[in-house]
C-alpha cells in the first residue's frame, strides 16, 4: 500500500468519526420531522462507517487509531463544523440554526463523497485481497455517501429558500425522488423551480 492510500484511508476514517459529531450536533437544531428522520438515518449510517472502515484499516494493516497530521487537520474540520453548529444555535434564532446545521452537513458530506470516491479509484492499488476488500466496502457505502450529499444540498437549498419568502419544496425533491447522482440531483431542483 502506498502512503498516500494509507493517508486517505486514515483521514477518511477521521471525517466519518467527525460526521457522528455534525450530525448529532445538527439534530439538535432540526426542526422538520422529515428532516429529523432522515439525519437519524444518516447518523446510523454514518456510525456504521466508522466501523467499516476501522474493519478496512485494521485487514489491511493499518491501526486505525494513528492519528496523521493529515488526520489531526480532518480532527479541527471537525471540530470547527461542530462549533459553527453550537454557535448558530446559541443564537436563538431557530431557523438560521437548522439552515447553518444544514449547512455544515453538507459541508460534511462533500469531503465524504470525495473520500469514497477516491476510495473506489484505489481498489485496484492494493494486493487481491486488501483489493477485495476495500471493493466491498466501496461498494456498500457509496450510495449511501451519494444520498447524503444530493439529498442534504436539497435539503439546504429549499430551507434556505423557504427563509427568503421563495417557493420552497419541502421535503427537497432530491429527497421525494430518491435522487443518487448529481445530473438527477441537478433534474430535480430544475423541474421543482422551472416556472411552467
Amino acid at each position: 500500500m502506498t502512503p498516500r492510500l494509507k493517508e486517505l484511508l486514515l483521514q477518511a476514517l477521521e471525517h466519518e468519526r467527525g460526521g457522528v459529531l455534525v450530525y448529532k450536533s445538527a439534530l439538535e437544531c432540526v426542526q422538520n420531522n422529515d428532516l429529523r428522520d432522515e439525519w437519524e438515518e444518516y447518523l446510523e449510517q454514518t456510525q456504521k462507517h466508522v466501523q467499516v472502515l476501522t474493519d478496512v484499516c485494521e485487514s489491511v494493516g493499518l491501526d486505525p487509531a494513528e492519528t496523521t497530521p493529515g488526520c489531526r487537520i480532518v480532527r479541527e474540520n471537525g471540530k470547527a463544523l461542530v462549533a459553527a453548529i453550537k454557535m448558530a444555535q446559541a443564537s436563538g434564532d431557530a431557523d438560521a440554526a437548522e439552515i447553518v446545521a444544514c449547512e455544515c452537513v453538507v459541508l460534511a458530506e462533500t469531503k465524504d463523497h470525495a473520500n469514497w470516491e477516491l476510495i473506489g479509484a484505489c481498489t485496484t492499488e492494493l494486493d487481491d485481497d486488501d483489493a477485495e476488500e476495500l471493493a466491498a466496502a466501496y461498494e456498500e457505502i457509496e450510495e449511501e455517501e451519494d444520498e447524503h450529499l444530493y439529498h442534504s444540498k436539497g435539503w439546504c437549498r429549499e430551507l434556505w429558500r423557504r427563509s427568503l419568502g421563495l417557493e420552497a419544496v419541502l421535503p427537497p425533491p432530491e429527497e421525494q425522488q430518491d435522487v443518487k447522482t448529481a445530473i438527477e440531483a441537478a433534474r430535480a431542483e430544475q423541474r421543482a423551480h422551472t416556472p411552467s
